[in-house]
């Protein structure tokens, strides 16, 4: 059976961080949504429906095939799977107004009118908006840790502490020296082949992604995912950071999102809270304009491929696009456009020559190689962005 995880023509809500990738590849606690979804189905072969410029880089199943089609923005549990593999085709796994899944016949023409509806009433975590990326992250972890199924945990070493009530996982080939562990408010994972340097303060519940490090007296505040291959230091609270990103160093980043491949400067710090103690405004790009969060916390959203210089300030909820380079004293402005150079005194176009060609050394670090697919990736993004004004 071919599994399609669909965007639900929902791409756009959730810029700039799926400028380059469908919804189901967003991580959202330990592992990515589609990984959530492949260990609780165990079985089918996965696709995706998404956005049409993303279509070339990301597998799709054939269009005539019979699928279960699942809404990419659900977050998965083990009851869900069960109701959702319980359907036939022509029927529909509905919450509320919000289709779950489907499963849809050979030759399907699109219109699920004449579906039977299936409701479902089991609790459901789902992104609503890209904002839950971190404020809906403390119950994807706890979930995750809950379901993963781990094995027995690495011991810790005699010089770490731990207080609270919830487990400390330590997966292979990973190790933490002289780090105080706080799990009162949840559990932590520390992935495999993954450091926590001496002097850490980390508290749940949190996440640290295989082959990362944390960095010598890091404080980390739960709720907080780090994805793997990051390098994590100074002061983070309710984070969520995507594979291969590095806040090394100190500074304060605070109810933000971090795509793949970012890079914040020695002392980059952001504003997570308004000096009036109001909602904070986010760059909405389906709308094109600013629009209420709802929310009176929130920090920084960063797309992927983007960097900030030493010392960069980031006001109350700024969004950064795809592959943006902002350095210079002062504030830059809240919204900065994909592909842009520069900071408070002005910005310009950053020439996606260069752009990939800092791309590729940048990856060449990491032993990875910048080929055909991330190329023309990068090429798709560029073309909809400049088409788009993104």
């Amino acid at each position: 059976m071919h599994i399609i995880l669909s965007d639900f023509d929902e791409t756009s809500r959730f810029y700039p961080l799926t400028l380059s990738r469908p919804i189901a590849e967003l991580r959202f606690g330990i592992t990515t949504l589609k990984q959530k979804w492949r260990n609780l189905l165990n079985q089918g072969v996965f696709s995706y429906d998404t956005a049409e410029h993303l279509t070339p880089y990301f597998s799709k199943a054939p269009e005539n095939s019979a699928a279960i089609v699942i809404n990419a923005t659900i977050v998965p549990s083990a009851e869900l799977t069960e109701g959702i593999l319980q359907l036939k085709a022509g029927q529909q796994l509905m919450w509320q107004s919000k289709c779950i899944a489907y499963v849809r016949p050979e030759n399907f023409d699109g219109d699920r009118a004449h579906f039977e509806v299936i409701a479902f009433e089991g609790e459901l975590i789902h992104l609503d908006h890209i904002t839950d990326l971190f404020s809906k992250l403390d119950k994807v972890l706890i979930r995750d840790f809950d379901e993963a199924a781990m094995g027995t945990s690495v011991e810790l070493h005699p010089t770490c502490i731990v207080i609270g009530k919830h487990p400390v996982y330590l997966s292979k080939d990973a190790n933490a020296f002289a780090t105080i562990f706080n799990t009162e408010e949840g559990p932590i994972y520390i992935g495999a082949g993954a450091k926590v340097m001496e002097g850490s303060i980390l508290r749940g519940p949190l996440a640290i992604g295989d082959f990362s490090t944390v960095k010598m007296g890091a404080k980390i505040y739960g709720a907080t995912s780090i994805g793997p291959h990051c390098k994590v230091g100074g002061e983070l609270n309710n984070v969520s950071m995507f594979a291969y990103s590095n806040k090394g160093h100190e500074g304060f980043l605070g109810n933000s999102i971090l795509g793949e491949w970012c890079n914040l400067g020695a002392d980059t710090n952001t504003s997570n809270l308004k000096n009036d103690y109001g909602e904070v405004k986010l760059y909405d790009y389906s709308a094109g304009r600013f629009k209420a969060s709802g929310l009176q916390f929130c920090g920084l959203i960063m797309g992927d491929h983007s960097k900030a210089g030493i010392n960069t300030m980031f006001n109350t909820g700024t969004v950064v696009g795809f592959n943006a380079n902002i350095f210079g004293a002062g504030y830059p402005r809240n919204f900065i456009p994909s592909f842009t150079w520069g900071g408070p005194q002005g910005m310009s176009d950053y020439r996606i020559d260069k752009a990939m060609e800092t791309a590729e050394r940048v990856l060449e670090r990491r032993s990875i190689t910048f080929d055909d697919r991330e190329k023309g990736l990068f090429v798709a993004v560029h073309e909809l962005t400049n088409k788009s004004g993104l």
